[in-house]
C-alpha cells in the first residue's frame, strides 16, 4: 500500500515535470508580432511591390500593374524630372545631419564623462539631467512653432536682439537665407537630440565595472587619461549604436524642415523624406515613383549602416576568432 502511494506520488511528480511552459513565451511576444507583420513588414512589401508598377493616382494605388524596374531608373538618369530633385534633396538630408550630429555626440560624451566622474562631484545632477533631455520629450510641431517665432521677420526676439546688439542694422530674413536655413533646422535638430543621446552615453558608462576606474585611480590617472584609455574604448558598442540610429533617423528627417521652412528657400532644406512625402502626397500622387526613392532609401541606409559595423567592429574580438579558427 505505502509502496503504491509513494508511486503515485512520483507520479504526479513526474506528470507536472513534463508541463511545457516554453508556448507562454509566444503568448507574450505575439502582440509584437502581430504589430509588426500589418504596421511594418506589409508596408515594406507593399512599397517594393508599388515601386515596380505604374501606380500613380489613387485610382490605381490598388490595380497597379508592374512594369519592372524603370521607377528607379528615373532616379538614375539626368535627364528625368525627378533625378535632381532626389539627389539633391539627399545631400541636403546628409548635410544638415552631419552638421547636428558631430556636435551632437561631442556634447554628448562631454556631458556624460562629467555626470559620471566620482571626482567632479557636480550638484543637481538629476536636475541637469531633466532639463538637457526635456527637448527630447516636446512634439516637433511645438518646437517647430517656436523656433519660427524666434526667427520669423521682421519683428522677432532674434532680429531685435541682433539690433540691439549693433550686429544688424535692419531686420534678416532668416528663412529666406540658405545658409541660415540650414543652419537653423541642424540647431534645433541638435537640440532636441543631444539629450537623449547623453542619456544613452550615461547608461553605457554605468555598465563598465568600476574596479577599472579605481585601479586607474590608484595608478594616478587623470580624468582624460581615464575617459581615452577606458570609457571611450569600452563603449564603442554604444557609440555605434548611436550612430547607427542617429543615422537612419537623419536620413529619414522630415517633421522639422516640413514644418519650419517647408523645403524652402529654393528647395535647399528639402529632405529625402519631403521629397517622397511631396511624390506621393501632392501633384499627380506618384505613388510609384515615391515607393522607388524609398528603397532607394532604404538600401543607402543598410549599406551605410553595414559600412559603420565594419569600421567600429572590435578587432581584438575578430583576431581572437581567428585565431582559434586556425
Amino acid at each position: 500500500m505505502q509502496q503504491s502511494v509513494a508511486g503515485t506520488g512520483r507520479g504526479r511528480h513526474k506528470g507536472l515535470s513534463k508541463v511545457n511552459y516554453n508556448r507562454y513565451g509566444y503568448y507574450f511576444v505575439a502582440p509584437f508580432i502581430i504589430v509588426f507583420l500589418i504596421f511594418q513588414l506589409y508596408p515594406i512589401v507593399f512599397t517594393f511591390r508599388t515601386s515596380l508598377s505604374d501606380a500613380i493616382g489613387w485610382g490605381k494605388i490598388n490595380s497597379s500593374k508592374i512594369i519592372g524596374f524603370d521607377n528607379f531608373r528615373l532616379y538614375m538618369d539626368p535627364a528625368s524630372p525627378v533625378y535632381w530633385d532626389f539627389w539633391n534633396s539627399f545631400g541636403n538630408t546628409l548635410l544638415i545631419w552631419i552638421a547636428n550630429f558631430i556636435p551632437q555626440i561631442l556634447l554628448a560624451l562631454l556631458l556624460a564623462s562629467w555626470f559620471t566622474d566620482s571626482r567632479m562631484r557636480l550638484r543637481f545632477r538629476g536636475g541637469f539631467k531633466m532639463l538637457i533631455f526635456m527637448p527630447n520629450i516636446i512634439t516637433a510641431a511645438t518646437i517647430a512653432v517656436l523656433f519660427y517665432s524666434i526667427f520669423s521677420y521682421p519683428i522677432a526676439p532674434a532680429n531685435s536682439l541682433l539690433q540691439q546688439l549693433g550686429i544688424l542694422h535692419a531686420p534678416f530674413e532668416f528663412f529666406r537665407s540658405t545658409t541660415a536655413s540650414r543652419t537653423i533646422i541642424s540647431f534645433v535638430q541638435w537640440w532636441m537630440w543631444y539629450g537623449n543621446t547623453m542619456i544613452i552615453m550615461i547608461a553605457g558608462i554605468m555598465g563598465i565595472s568600476p574596479e577599472l576606474y579605481e585601479a586607474a585611480l590608484v595608478d594616478g590617472c587623470s580624468s582624460r587619461q581615464t575617459f581615452y584609455r577606458i570609457t571611450l574604448p569600452l563603449i564603442k558598442p554604444i557609440l555605434l549604436f548611436n550612430l547607427v540610429t542617429s543615422m537612419i533617423g537623419g536620413l529619414q528627417m522630415f517633421d522639422i524642415p516640413h514644418l519650419l521652412t517647408e523645403g524652402n528657400p529654393n528647395k535647399t532644406t528639402n529632405t529625402v523624406a519631403r521629397f517622397i512625402y511631396q511624390q506621393a502626397f501632392t501633384g499627380s500622387r506618384n505613388f510609384n515613383y515615391a515607393s522607388a526613392a524609398s528603397i532607394i532609401l532604404f538600401i543607402f541606409i543598410v549599406i551605410i549602416s553595414l559600412m559603420l559595423f565594419w569600421v567600429l567592429r572590435d578587432r581584438d574580438s575578430a583576431r581572437s576568432l581567428r585565431r582559434k579558427a586556425s
